[in-house]
This record gives structure tokens, sequence and C-alpha cells, in this order.
């Protein structure tokens, strides 16, 4: 059995070898699917991942919506104003902190919750995976990004 101790450098430098890229790969060609699925909504992914969070979560402020999508506030801002614009999402400063900006979802924005109920299981119908292996891959996938998010990225200087 092969293992890291064992393997020849020369196989990891394939890249048909390599785990980010069969993860950008999948990355990509869910986007595509995604994208298909969204476009009656009008919504890019980015779009409807924060509208799930809202959906999900209330109102809440900017900086928590980052926090569950991992996305920093110079690409989240751009989003939710495309999406204030659209009439799905309003935006205020909170009168306790003029800093801190909240959102929420607009009553249009509730009601594309309706239209959007199908995507997930399109989206699921199009993996060919069951259920079970779909949740069985999102809580590894899971695992890694939290076993990943331990290290820390200046130990893998060059030597």
């Amino acid at each position: 059995m092969e293992t890291l101790d064992t393997t020849p450098d020369e196989d990891f430098l394939r890249l048909d070898h390599q785990i980010c890229f069969s993860l950008h790969a999948a990355t990509r060609a869910f986007n595509g699917v995604y994208r298909g699925a969204l476009k009656e909504l009008g919504l890019t992914y980015p779009q409807y991942l924060v509208l799930l969070v809202l959906w999900e979560h209330g109102e809440l402020p900017v900086k928590r919506i980052g926090e569950h999508l991992r996305l920093d506030s110079g690409t989240l801002s751009p989003l939710l104003k495309r999406l204030e614009a659209a009439g799905y999402v309003e935006r205020r400063r909170s009168v306790e902190d003029e800093r801190s900006v909240t959102a929420r979802v607009t009553d249009t924005g509730a009601a594309l919750r309706e239209k959007a109920l199908g995507v997930p299981r399109r989206i699921a119908s199009a993996t060919g995976l069951t259920l079970e292996e779909i949740r069985g891959l999102r809580d590894q996938l899971t695992a890694l990004a939290a076993r990943l998010d331990r290290v820390d990225p200046d130990a893998f200087g060059c030597e």
C-alpha cells in the first residue's frame, strides 16, 4: 500500500494526483450546473449563497454573513449591493454602532425563496450520487476544510 513516505516525489507532481485540482475541477463543474439552475431566478451562485444564509438566519451583520460564507467584506459588499439593487436585500447601519451594517431579506427576496426551493434537489440529482453519498462527501469536505484551517500557511515556505 502506498503512503506519503513511500510514494515517489515525481508522482506527487502529476496534475491528476492533485486533490486541490480535483476540488477545483469539481467546483467549476458545480458552478456550471448552478449557473443553469439559477438562471431562471436571475441569481449568480455567490448571490444565491448570500440569500441562503439570510433565509436561514434572518437579519445579520454583514460581518457574520462573511463568516458563514468565508468571504471578506471586499467580496461581500458588491454582492449585497447587487442584491439590494435587485430588491432582494435591504442593508442598514446599526443604530448602536454606525460602523456595523446589517442585511435582511426583503419581501421580494423572501418570495424568491419559494422559487428556489427546487434548486438543491436539481443539483443533488445532477451529481448522480445518493443522498447518503452526498452527505458523506459533504462531511468529508467539511472535515478537510477544518483540518486545513488549522494549518499554519507560513510553515510551508520553500526550503
